[in-house]
């Protein structure tokens, strides 16, 4: 019988291992293999070589590439966790009414019912030269000449990052909110805690499973992200994700697989580090 049950339970899991070995462990293990391979011109030559790496690291231009995608990554993700908690704190404490807290919900949900291509393009016509920001500002007499950094700029960069995916960090962040015993909200009142040391003591710890997993996903998006700083920076920055595209324009496979290899363990670095910090097992 338990050679019976062991068969069933193998074959209840075999679907699902099936499904994560074919579109998650070959792909990647094509990537490693290409990223030792030889290429020219017009071909890519199998074989193994260290070469695509040496040339990967020992770039100082590789090293720039990554510092500026980990600055973009740290800024949005710093900027993401101020607003993603501040809109999630007034969902779940503010807003007394369920109603009212699913349709506010909903509101926050209103830029994902177009592209991401579409909200990156709607900033241009407000951050341009010409654009609507620069005219108010100038109309209001709080500057002379149009500011030349607001758009295609690194500011331009993470002010879209921030636009597109803060979501990504509130609804973690709100998640946890909503699991947390109000009587221990209560309970810090009436020990005489003050709204502050409630939010640092209290609130804060038991919504750092949701501020993890939120974290996950801003950073491992935006290290991965090519066409927001291909748009908005207007060829003035650079990324990983787009140094590999560029190497795959010019048929240089082996060559971004290997910068892919170099990026996934960055990710699962960063990842593993914040579940070192944090256990995010509480808020799935």
């Amino acid at each position: 019988m338990k050679r019976v049950s062991a068969w069933v339970t193998y074959l209840q899991v075999a679907p699902l291992a099936l499904i994560f070995l074919l579109f998650l462990v070959v792909p990647i293990a094509t990537i490693i293999v290409v990223s030792f391979f030889d290429y020219n011109t017009t071909q890519i030559i199998p074989a193994f070589l260290l070469q695509n790496y040496e040339e990967l690291l020992l770039s100082p231009v590789t090293w720039a590439t990554y510092l500026q995608t980990i600055q973009f990554s740290i800024i949005t993700w710093a900027i993401t966790l101020v607003i993603g908690f501040a809109v999630a704190y007034f969902l779940a404490f503010e807003v007394r009414s369920t109603t009212w807290q699913m349709v506010l919900f909903l509101v926050c949900t209103i830029p994902f019912w177009t592209s991401n291509v579409i909200r990156m393009i709607s900033w241009i016509p407000f951050l341009g030269r010409n654009g609507l920001a620069n005219m108010t500002l100038m109309q209001l007499g709080l500057i002379r000449e149009p500011l030349e950094f607001l758009l295609f700029s690194n500011f331009a960069v993470v002010l879209t990052y921030v636009h597109l995916y803060t979501l990504f960090m509130v609804v973690p962040i709100f998640n946890s909110m909503m699991r947390i015993d109000r009587s221990l909200l209560e309970a810090a009142r009436d020990a005489g805690a003050s709204s502050w040391q409630t939010l640092w003591t209290v609130i804060v710890p038991l919504c750092k499973p949701g501020i993890a997993i939120g974290s996950i996903f801003i950073v491992t998006i935006v290290m991965g992200d090519f066409v927001t700083v291909r748009m908005m920076s207007g060829g003035q920055s650079a990324s990983v994700s787009l140094m590999m595209m560029n190497a795959m324009s010019l048929l240089q496979y082996p060559a971004a697989a290997a910068n892919a290899v170099v990026l996934l363990l960055l990710v699962l670095f960063t990842v593993a580090a914040m579940m070192r910090l944090v256990d995010i097992r509480k808020e799935l």
